[in-house]
């Protein structure tokens, strides 16, 4: 299940574990990134929370945590090579993996049709 936020999260949701990213319409904002910071594995953050943090050539911007959860993996990758973000950002590009702390707050996400509605 595909679900988006406000602030231009993708949540990729099996079972309890979100697998999280940024849109591509976020990465194409930011443009090139060059550095990726990302949480560690076994912390938790509340919805809205800090968890990690993109830099472009343009600007630092912060990824939210979009619903209250545990991490459980991080994409190594990405802080190995950030151009993954802007060249693949629903795929190789995610992020880390959130276990959800309560799997009904998924119900107050938007999917995608509203997701392109808030951008359009």
């Amino acid at each position: 299940m595909l679900k988006f936020t406000e602030e231009h999260e993708w949540l990729n949701i099996e079972g309890d574990v979100a697998t999280v990213g940024i849109t591509a319409h976020a990465a194409e904002q930011l443009g090139d990134l060059v550095f990726v910071e990302l949480p560690e594995v076994g912390a938790s953050f509340s919805k809205g929370d800090d968890a990690a943090t993109v830099e472009s050539v343009k600007a630092a911007s912060e990824v939210y945590c979009p619903l209250d959860g545990e991490i459980t993996e991080i994409n190594e990758a990405i802080t190995a090579d950030p151009a993954l973000v802007n060249s693949d950002p629903m795929g190789a590009g995610w992020f880390f993996k959130l276990k959800l702390r309560n799997i009904a707050d998924v119900d107050g996400l938007l999917d995608e049709s509203g997701y392109k509605e808030l951008i359009a």
